[in-house]
C-alpha cells in the first residue's frame, strides 16, 4: 500500500517557492536588478510592459556567466554567494538563497542570455513554466539579459490577486528609484511600455541622483549627512529641521545599500526630530546605515525587506546620537546665518492691563463673513453657504479669555465652558462640505496660475485614480505628464498657496490609512480635519471677536457637541460642580460662605 506522503515534483516545489519570492512583478524586477549589482554591473536597463505582467527585461554589463553556470543557476538552491552555513552570518551580497531564478522561471516564460567578457559567444536558456530548459549559443555583448514574459500564465489564481497595471507599474518605478539612489555609481534607465521613464548616468553622489530621479523640489528640503559613530557608517540625505511630512512615506532607510523596512531606524529618525517637528509630523530621509556583515541578519523574510540587528540598542543609540548632534548643529547654523532685523524704535506707550474676565457688553450681531477666519470664509459667496437650522443664540455665552494659549473660555448661565477651536472648525467645515455635496454645488475658485504638483509613483497613481473624488470636494486636477498634475481650481475654503501641500497631504493620508474615497464619510472627515488644522494656523487666539464668531457658527451646526471624528468641541463645568469643589454655597457671596463656615 502506497504511503500518503509523497515528494513533490521540482516543478510544483518551484511554483510553491515562487509564491514566497515572487509576490508581484516588482519582486521580479528587484531580484533581477540585485543579481546585476552582485555581478558588478555599471549600467543596468530595466524594461517592463503592462505593469510587469506581460514583460520584464533587465540588461546589464556585468561579468556574465559561463554555459555551465547559466544552466546551474536555474537549479534550486544553486548560488555563487555562499558555500557553508557560517556564510549566512556574513552575507555581503544582495542575493544568496539561490531561489529567485528557478522560482521566476517556474511561473513565466523565461529567457536568460549571458556572456563573459573573455568568451567568443554567449549562452541562451529558455524555460516555459518550469519545463526543462533549452540551451543554445547566441551572440551578444558581455553581460546578462533576462526576459520574463507572461508572468503567472500557468498559475491563473495568482494573476487574480495582482492589482491594476498602473498600480503594479508604480511599485516597480518606486523600487527602481530606490535601487538607483542606493547605487549612484551605476547608470540606470527605466522604460515602461516603450516610453523612457528616466535615464540617469553614473553620479558622483546621492544628492545629484536624488535630484535627477525625485526632482529638484525634494532636494531643496534635504541636507547631506555623513558621520561615523560606534563603528557605524551613517550617510544619506535627511530633511531640514522644521520640514516634515504628514506620513512616514518619505522615511526611506537602507542597510548596507539594501532598502529595508526597519522599525528601529524609523524610531531613531522620529525620536531625533522630536524637537524640530510638531507632533504628528514625520521627517524626510534617505538614511543609509552601513554595518559589518556579521552584525545584521538579512535572512529574515523571503523578500529581504526586513533585517534583524545583532545589537539593536547599540545601533539605535549610535544613529540617534549622531542624528541629534547633526540636527542641533544645523539648527545653530541656520540661526547664525539669519540676518538680524534692525528693530524700529517706537515711543514706549504702556499698554493698559486687560482684565481676565471681560464684562458683558452689548455687541452688534456679527456679519456672516465675520464668522470665521479669512482663510476659510471670505471665499464663500453668501448665497452659496448652506443654511444651518436655527440654534439658540450664543449671546448667552460670555467670552472670558484664553486657556493654555489655545483654548477659549466662556461663561454660560450653567457654568464655565472650554472650547477647542480646531474641533469646532472641523465640525463647521464638515457640515458645510456635507451640505454642499448633497446639493452638488461646491464653491470653488479658479487658479490664476495653475500650480504643478509632482508626486512619487504610488501617490501619483492614487491621485490619478481618484481625480473624480477630488472634483467632488471642489478641486479640478488634470494629469499633466508622468506623475505631474495641474491644479486648475480649488475649494473656496482653501487659500491658493495651500493647494499643493494640501493635495499632497490628503493623498498621503488616504494611502497610509487605506481610505476608500468612494466612501464619502471617512474621506470628508479627513478633509475637514486637515482643513481645520491648516485654518488654525492663521487664527489669533487673542482676538475676542474671532472667538465669538467661531462659537456663534458652531452653535448653528446640526451637531455642535462633537467634531467630525466624535471628539468634543467644548466641555462645560457646571456651577454646581464648581461650588462643590470650592465648598461654596449656591446663591451666596464668597464672603458669606467664608463667614458662615460652609
Amino acid at each position: 500500500m502506497a504511503g500518503k506522503i509523497v515528494k513533490l515534483p521540482d516543478s510544483v516545489a518551484n511554483q510553491i517557492a515562487a509564491g514566497e519570492v515572487v509576490e508581484r512583478p516588482v519582486a521580479v524586477v528587484k531580484e533581477l536588478v540585485e543579481n546585476s549589482l552582485d555581478a558588478g554591473a555599471r549600467s543596468i536597463e530595466i524594461q517592463f510592459e503592462q505593469g510587469g505582467k506581460a514583460l520584464v527585461r533587465v540588461l546589464d554589463d556585468g561579468v556574465g556567466m559561463s554555459p555551465e553556470d547559466a544552466a546551474m543557476a536555474l537549479q534550486r538552491h544553486a548560488t555563487s554567494k555562499i558555500r557553508q552555513v557560517e556564510d549566512i552570518l556574513r552575507i555581503g551580497s544582495f542575493g544568496f538563497r539561490g531561489e529567485a531564478l528557478p522560482s521566476i522561471a517556474s511561473v513565466s516564460r523565461f529567457v536568460l542570455r549571458t556572456r563573459q567578457r573573455e568568451a567568443s559567444e554567449g549562452t541562451e536558456l529558455k524555460v516555459d513554466g518550469g519545463r526543462e530548459p533549452v540551451l543554445n549559443a547566441c551572440g551578444m555583448s558581455p553581460g546578462t539579459e533576462v526576459i520574463v514574459s507572461h508572468l503567472f500564465h500557468n498559475v491563473p489564481a495568482r494573476r487574480k490577486f495582482m492589482k491594476t497595471d498602473r498600480t503594479e507599474a508604480a511599485h516597480i518605478l518606486q523600487m527602481c528609484r530606490l535601487l538607483a539612489v542606493a547605487h549612484p555609481e551605476v547608470a540606470f534607465s527605466l522604460i515602461e511600455d516603450g516610453h523612457e521613464v528616466f535615464r540617469t548616468p553614473a553620479c558622483p553622489d546621492r544628492l545629484q541622483r536624488v535630484r535627477e530621479i525625485f526632482g529638484r523640489r525634494r532636494v531643496e528640503d534635504l541636507l547631506p549627512l555623513e558621520f561615523e559613530n560606534d563603528g557605524l557608517q551613517v550617510s544619506g540625505l535627511v530633511g531640514r529641521p522644521g520640514v516634515g511630512r504628514s506620513t512616514r512615506a518619505e522615511m526611506i532607510t537602507f542597510v548596507n545599500k539594501r532598502p529595508v523596512d526597519s522599525r528601529l531606524l524609523n524610531y531613531a529618525l522620529i525620536e531625533s526630530y522630536h524637537r524640530y517637528l510638531p507632533r504628528g509630523r514625520y521627517p524626510m530621509a534617505f538614511l543609509f546605515v552601513d554595518v559589518p556583515d556579521g552584525e545584521v541578519d538579512v535572512n529574515v523574510h523571503p523578500t529581504k525587506r526586513e533585517v534583524r540587528f545583532r545589537a539593536e540598542p547599540r545601533i539605535r543609540s549610535a544613529v540617534m546620537s549622531g542624528l541629534t548632534e547633526f540636527l542641533a548643529s544645523q539648527s545653530r547654523q541656520s540661526l547664525r546665518q539669519a540676518e538680524p532685523v534692525e528693530p524700529v524704535e517706537k515711543p514706549a506707550t504702556p499698554e493698559p492691563p486687560r482684565p481676565s474676565v471681560v464684562p458683558q457688553q452689548p455687541r452688534q450681531p456679527a456679519s456672516r463673513t465675520d464668522k470665521f477666519p479669512k482663510a476659510l470664509t471670505e471665499s464663500f459667496p453668501k448665497a452659496e453657504l448652506p443654511s444651518p437650522p436655527a440654534r439658540p443664540s450664543p449671546d448667552v455665552w460670555r467670552y472670558c479669555g484664553i486657556f493654555q494659549g489655545r483654548l477659549g473660555l466662556f461663561e454660560s448661565p450653567d457654568g464655565l465652558i472650554v472650547v477647542n477651536p480646531v474641533a469646532a472648525r472641523e465640525r463647521i467645515l464638515f457640515e458645510q462640505m456635507s451640505a454642499s455635496l448633497k446639493q452638488e454645488s461646491i464653491p470653488s475658485q479658479p487658479m490664476l496660475i495653475p500650480p504643478m504638483l509632482e508626486l512619487a509613483p504610488l501617490e501619483a497613481t492614487l491621485l490619478g485614480d481618484q481625480v473624480d473624488f477630488f472634483a467632488s470636494i471642489g478641486f479640478t486636477i488634470e494629469p499633466f505628464g508622468r506623475h505631474l498634475f495641474r491644479i486648475r481650481s480649488i475649494p473656496a475654503w482653501l487659500e491658493a498657496e495651500q493647494a499643493e501641500p494640501f493635495v499632497e497631504e490628503l493623498v498621503n493620508r488616504i494611502r497610509e490609512r487605506g481610505l476608500r474615497p468612494d466612501d464619502k464619510q471617512p474621506a470628508l472627515i479627513l478633509v475637514a480635519r486637515l482643513a481645520a488644522i491648516r485654518a488654525a494656523r492663521g487664527f489669533s487666539p487673542k482676538e475676542q471677536s474671532g472667538w465669538e464668531a467661531l462659537v456663534k457658527e458652531l452653535l448653528q451646526c446640526e451637531n455642535p457637541l462633537l467634531d467630525a471624528r466624535g471628539r468634543p468641541t467644548f466641555v462645560e463645568q457646571r456651577n454646581s460642580e464648581i461650588n462643590r469643589k470650592l465648598m461654596l454655597q449656591p446663591g451666596r457671596a464668597d464672603s458669606d460662605s467664608l463667614d458662615g463656615g460652609a
